[in-house]
């Protein structure tokens, strides 16, 4: 069975970083064609990909978060982690972790974690 388990600090100041990292059991993120990614949701809006690691290594983000986000691997961990750069208010949000497969111009998101609320406030 596959799980996914986000983690990390529920409150970041502005202009700071956030990082969350997402741990994966009971299979591989190296695995072929499978995405690792992270999608987040402010309140009163949305879901929002921010941006996916394939199996490679590869990474492909939002246009409109590429300049403020990275995402990063640990394969010995089966880990993956976000960076999102210079955050404001507007980044609360909570923040899922999932495993997808995608082609041209669709994404299928097989297993999502339970999410993590992420406050930006002094």
């Amino acid at each position: 069975q596959v799980q996914l388990q986000g983690s990390g600090p529920g409150l970041v100041k502005p202009s700071q970083t956030l990082s969350l990292t997402c741990t994966v059991s009971g299979a591989s993120i190296t695995a072929t064609y499978y995405y690792s990614s992270w999608i987040r949701q402010s309140p009163g809006k949305g879901l929002e990909w921010m941006g996916a690691i394939d199996w490679s290594g590869l990474t492909a983000y939002s246009p409109s978060l590429q300049s403020r986000t990275s995402i990063s691997r640990d394969t010995s961990k089966n880990q993956f982690t976000l960076h999102l750069d210079s955050v404001t208010a507007e980044d609360t949000a909570v923040y899922y972790c999932a495993r997808d497969v995608s082609g041209p111009g669709w994404r299928y998101f097989e297993i999502w974690d339970q999410g993590t609320l992420v406050t930006v406030s002094s």
